[in-house]
């Protein structure tokens, strides 16, 4: 718009000037042309007029140029006026159109702010109409879409990045125990191999559910039984010990593996230790009632109790076996008592009784006459004699000294007194056994010498006062 007006006033300027100019001098005769006559002299009065004709013509021709550049100007401001109004009117629509898209989080957003600025700054309404508000919402959206989903990414993998850093260090700690083993070389090379493959998934893994899934427990739980399977088989007994915490159990190499694979819990199975079963011998001094009543014999397994300070009683031995058992001062001496008694008695005695009676009775008319007659004779004799006799022996030998002169050999037959000592003690059990006849009183102290592991030394010495030994049966 702007442009034609400008070119309309450029003509109207042309036409003044054109206006405004002499006309050309009319050209002489052209050579060659010999002319009829010569032109007429003007006359001073009509050159007057003619000039006076030209005057009132440029003058004519100067207002009229005047008129129409006011005309021109006036229309040219009123068009520039127009153009300008709706320029503003555009601006205004476009910059509406502006905040109706970019509100809420994106009031002071800076894209609305170039818009704006592009806006006002437009020369032409064509120019405003070319700025494209949706597309720079819609592009506006995509880049704020693109910068979040951006740093929600970025923010992911520092998350993911911490959670495998985590997980790396969980691993590594809970890989530390086993590796601080003293492992075989090829159980090593595998649990090393192992750790690198989790390692390898944990970095490997795209999200944090995944790092999370990686479990090492089951592998540990694995590696861990390998190991103690390892110390079994290295034990130089045939029984290994397992503890758990105060817990102490003998078993066999294969009874010891089965109660190892057993364990599905890891913190479980980290409980548990293996030691050689290391048998030793100690003796015991306990009252005969704890000591199934002394009816023990060499070679007999046993489990050993003990009553705790609560009055709990625990066991302190899971297995040994008996030594010895040593039969107390009591019944180390022989003390015998016989007697004999004979007594003789007679009696004899010998009675006679004679017994007579008579009875009359008269009746003579109404009167009655009785008359009695009784007669009695007992007749005696006895003869009473007795006789009696008694003798008692006593005598005591001591064991102890019978002991000490077989020691000095100052005793006789040594061989078969020695062969009768050997089996007397037995024999008494033996003999209370028989019976049922308790001749030892239940609280006699009896020398017990007991094979138990080594590890099981130290709790059975703690409660030596309180033991009790149990006969396995089964």
């Amino acid at each position: 718009m702007s442009e034609n007006i400008e070119e309309k006033i450029k003509r109207l300027r042309e036409l003044g000037k054109a206006a405004a100019e002499p006309e050309a001098p009319s050209p002489g005769p052209k050579p060659g042309r010999i002319p009829a006559r010569p032109p007429k002299k003007p006359s001073k009065i009509g050159s007057l007029r003619e000039k006076e004709r030209r005057k009132r013509i440029l003058i004519g021709a100067a207002v009229i140029s005047i008129i129409l550049i006011i005309s021109i100007a006036a229309v040219y401001v009123y068009l520039q006026g127009k153009a300008a109004r709706e320029l503003e009117a555009a601006k205004q629509a476009k910059i509406n159109e502006v905040n109706a898209y970019f509100k809420g989080n994106l009031t002071n957003d800076p894209v609305k702010k170039q818009l704006i600025e592009k806006i006002r700054a437009a020369q032409s309404v064509e120019d405003v109409e070319k700025i494209d508000v949706k597309k720079a919402y819609q592009d506006r959206l995509k880049e704020i879409e693109a910068a979040k989903a951006a740093e929600e990414e970025k923010k992911r993998m520092e998350e993911l990045n911490k959670a495998k850093t985590d997980k790396l260090n969980e691993v590594e700690l809970d890989f530390e125990p086993l590796l601080n083993q003293p492992l075989p070389e090829d159980l090593k090379n595998e649990v090393v191999n192992t750790l690198n493959s989790l390692k390898g998934s944990i970095n490997s893994a795209q999200s944090k559910e995944e790092v999370s899934a990686i479990n090492p427990t089951p592998y540990l739980i694995d590696l861990w039984k390998k190991y103690y399977y390892y110390l079994i088989d290295s034990a130089p007994s045939e029984k290994v010990i397992l503890k758990k915490g105060a817990e102490k159990h003998i078993y066999t190499k294969v009874e010891a593996k089965y109660e190892i694979s057993r364990i599905t819990e890891y913190g479980e199975l980290l409980q548990y230790s293996i030691e050689k079963a290391q048998m030793v011998k100690i003796a015991l001094v306990l009252p005969r009632k704890n000591v199934v009543g002394g009816y023990m014999e060499p070679g007999a397994k046993i489990q050993i109790f003990a009553q705790n300070k609560s009055k709990v009683y625990i066991k302190v031995a899971d297995e040994g076996f008996i030594d010895l058992v040593l039969l107390p001062t009591q019944a180390g001496s022989i003390s015998v008592s016989e007697s004999q008694s004979n007594s003789n008695s007679y009696n004899n005695q010998a009675t006679t009784t004679y017994t007579s009676s008579e009875q009359t009775t008269y009746q003579p008319g109404a009167s009655v006459i009785s008359q009695t007659t009784n007669e009695n004779e007992q007749y005696s004799s006895g003869q009473t004699s007795s006789e009696s006799s008694s003798a008692s022996y006593n005598y005591n030998v001591n064991l102890a000294e019978v002991l000490k002169a077989l020691a000095a050999d100052k005793l006789n037959n040594p061989d078969d007194i020695k062969e009768t000592l050997e089996k007397y003690g037995w024999k008494v059990m033996d003999l209370e056994q028989a019976t049922r006849m308790l001749t030892m009183d239940p609280n006699t102290p009896v020398l017990v010498i007991v094979e138990v592991p080594s590890e099981f030394v130290s709790d059975i010495l703690t409660y030596q006062n309180e033991l009790y030994i149990a006969n396995v049966v089964g």
